[in-house]
């Protein structure tokens, strides 16, 4: 099976389309090679995966084309606890950032908004 299209069937990004981008960026790695779309996946395989919600190091429990409900699709694969944990301290460390970053006092001008988008790496 496709890694592209079982990434999108355990709902780690929202088309099947970013899941094949994701793979060309380079963020995805199938037991610690770097993985292109088109690679087979296989029970057992170790995936490590970056996308929005953090750094994710998985093992894949089972297959499925379809994209189903949530709780089906975290029954797929089974996320390491250095994982989980080193997402909990990310996520920890983020919201500290938050009380010493300065409130903005007026709205982002286009200009600014394209400052932050190349910043956070869209587009």
């Amino acid at each position: 099976m496709r890694i592209d299209k079982w990434l999108w069937a355990a709902r780690f990004f929202k088309t099947r389309v970013l899941a094949s981008k994701a793979c060309d960026l380079g963020r995805i790695h199938s037991n610690e090679i770097q993985a292109k779309p088109a690679r087979d996946v296989r029970v057992g395989d170790l995936l490590r995966i970056r996308n929005e919600g953090g750094e994710f190091q998985i093992q894949v429990l089972a297959l499925s084309e379809m994209r189903g409900p949530a709780v089906v699709a975290q029954s797929l694969y089974a996320e390491t606890e250095a994982s989980k944990e080193a997402r909990a301290r990310v996520a920890a460390e983020r919201k500290a950032m938050q009380e010493f970053a300065p409130i903005p006092t007026h709205r982002p001008s286009k200009r600014d908004r394209r400052h932050i988008i190349q910043f956070r790496g869209r587009g």
